[in-house]
């Protein structure tokens, strides 16, 4: 697919260019064990040696179709010692060149010099020339492999480096896992790179003195023609081995855990999901990277929330860099907009109950007075609360920054193999078997069976568990806002109170309103609160990622690069058909 290929020389590590060298990290991502073998990651290996490879490994007893990757279908493959698998042939070359290189494609965790001759504890340093796996591979210092039907891993067994030197270990693994339920069939693959422990970046050969120095390792993939390319941040540059074993590019990121999807032989846009800033003020500033497709390569940075109507929130709604300006914010009478919340004046010194007399004649909640909230909190009961908690959004809709959104309507997501939930990218099902019980599978989305071909006359909506219901029953806008035929408007906006039915029975649950105290709400909104339960789920934000905005991201970070496992759960899955019910 064009929209996904590599740009034209392509090089993540630009983006960790300020990277140091560090001590060595510790023990991170557990490795893959229990594959057979003396030490749990399979029973072939590489015979002791300094840059050596393995003989050609045939795929298909794992992949049938062979392994589609860059323009070429590949049925073997080589396991090279320096930290590389590639297709073409067997890579002796111990010093990464910079990618792209030539005539070679490869995938690349950790490429360096590694020297897996000396066997751990022992002063042995010499070349098996039986090219088969040791007998004293036990010990470790080696390179294993295995295959079983559509995966291969690839782990180098905690092995040191040039000149016969052990003092310092890598220990990291790489799993190829075929992808037969999209696309071109096994020929579609997801990679991860696993690093566990990092303690060195160079072989004496690379310049390198006592593992660190020199050319130090790089990691990525090249397609072998001086064009196409991924190397990831810290590449070549000090630092690198605590980059990879303490980074991660997943949006709930796991240290030392990289994944990436190869689809059509490319790699999938390397950075799409990630946070970022779009350089806008206000709500508009959080954006999330996605792939140019009009461009044919190359990424952009797209708005998770456009410019609205202001609201007293202690949010830039309007994006304009003014929080909670304008007159008529609270609309008519004598109420203010104060630190996101709309307040009443004192009449006569007097408040309603539950709120106290400011010096400024204000009625401030108790336990608020003098309590300053970070921008986009308010304060509830003396604590500061994200602007999500309380609010219930429309069905269809998600919370973020304090106003309900579709949080898929400007989402590009793979069509071939993933479709956008709640913001975002999923495995597509095929079938209801990849669904739950209650669900069924519906253009590539589990949804709930209660709503599918259901019709719902005019100003109502399908509810996986109610049925038809009104369009607003059940939803608490955000502050400032009305629910209007199944959308959250600003008060201001709202000709006349709404007279649609308001189904709220035992089953719709406490009032949840953004007027409740925290014990009722609970702890803090961390993330987005969905709609159809109202519940928050929190998702830290992307780290180690190109462009990524760090810890302080916003909460919605989509499944870096794509990737994402089924889920067993129901996640949202119906906020599809729900749309689709609606009779506008």
């Amino acid at each position: 697919m064009n929209a996904t290929t590599l740009p034209r020389a392509l090089a993540v590590a630009a983006a960790a260019a300020t990277l140091a060298c560090v001590a060595h990290a510790s023990a991170q991502a557990p490795l893959l064990t229990t594959l057979g073998g003396p030490r749990g990651y399979g029973s072939e290996c590489l015979f002791r040696n300094d840059d050596g490879s393995s003989l050609p490994i045939d795929l298909t007893p794992a992949f049938p179709s062979g392994l589609q990757f860059f323009g070429g279908t590949f049925t073997q493959v080589y396991v090279n010692t320096n930290g590389n698998l590639t297709f073409g042939g067997p890579l002796r070359t111990f010093t990464p060149d910079a990618f792209p290189i030539a005539s070679q494609p490869m995938i690349a965790p950790y490429w360096a010099d590694v020297d897996i001759r000396q066997p751990p504890g022992t002063s042995e340093c010499t070349t098996d020339l039986s090219s088969v796996c040791p007998t004293d591979a036990d010990l470790g210092n080696a390179v294993w492999w295995t295959l079983e039907p559509g995966r291969m891993i690839v782990t180098w067994d905690d092995v040191g480096y040039f000149n016969c030197r052990n003092d310092l270990r890598m220990n990291f693994q790489l799993l190829l896992t075929a992808l037969p339920t999209c696309g071109d069939g096994a020929t579609d693959f997801d990679v991860e790179f696993r690093f566990n422990r990092c303690e060195w970046e160079t072989g004496e050969a690379s310049g390198g003195t006592n593992g660190f120095g020199g050319t130090q390792a790089q990691s990525g993939f090249d397609a072998g023609n001086l064009t196409d390319f991924v190397a990831l941040p810290g590449s070549r540059m000090p630092g690198i081995a605590d980059a990879l074993c303490t980074g991660s590019n997943l949006p709930r990121p796991e240290a030392g855990v990289w994944r990436f999807q190869i689809r059509s032989g490319d790699v999938l846009c390397p950075e799409a999901g990630d946070a970022c800033d779009t350089g806008e003020l206000g709500v508009c500033a959080s954006g999330v990277i996605q792939c140019d497709e009009a461009a044919g390569g190359g990424t952009f940075c797209q708005p998770v929330a456009a410019a609205g109507s202001e609201v007293c929130n202690a949010l830039d709604d309007d994006c304009d860099g003014a929080v909670d300006e304008g007159e008529d914010i609270c609309g008519s009478g004598l109420s203010v907009c104060d630190r996101g919340a709309c307040i009443d004046v004192c009449f006569e010194g007097g408040c309603p109950e539950g709120f106290g007399c400011n010096d400024e004649g204000r009625c401030i909640e108790d336990g608020c007075e003098g309590v300053e909230c970070p921008g986009g909190q308010r304060c509830s009961a003396g604590e500061c609360v994200d602007a999500c908690v309380g609010i219930r959004c429309p069905i269809g809709q998600d919370c973020f920054a304090g106003r309900c959104l579709d949080l898929c309507e400007d989402i590009f997501c793979d069509p071939e193999c993933s479709v956008c939930d709640a913001g975002e990218c999923i495995d597509r099902c095929l079938g209801d078997d990849d669904c739950a019980r209650d669900e069924t599978c519906v253009d590539g989305a589990c949804v709930s069976r209660m709503c599918v071909g259901v019709t719902c006359e005019e100003g109502f909506v399908c509810d996986p568990d109610l049925g038809c219901i009104a369009n607003c029953a059940g939803v608490r806008c955000p502050r400032g806002e009305l629910c209007r035929d199944g959308a959250c408007i600003p008060e201001r906006d709202a000709s006349e109170p709404d007279m649609g039915p308001m189904d709220m029975g035992a089953e719709m649950g406490p009032d949840l309103g953004p007027e409740m105290g925290p014990a009722e709400m609970g702890a803090p909104d961390m993330g987005v609160v969905r709609a159809d339960m109202g519940a928050p789920t929190g998702r830290p934000a992307s780290s180690g990622c190109a462009a990524g905005t760090g810890a302080a991201a916003w909460p919605l970070v989509l499944l870096a690069l794509g990737w994402r496992r089924r889920r067993s759960t129901i996640r949202h899955r119906d906020s599809a058909v729900s749309r689709a019910a609606r009779v506008m």
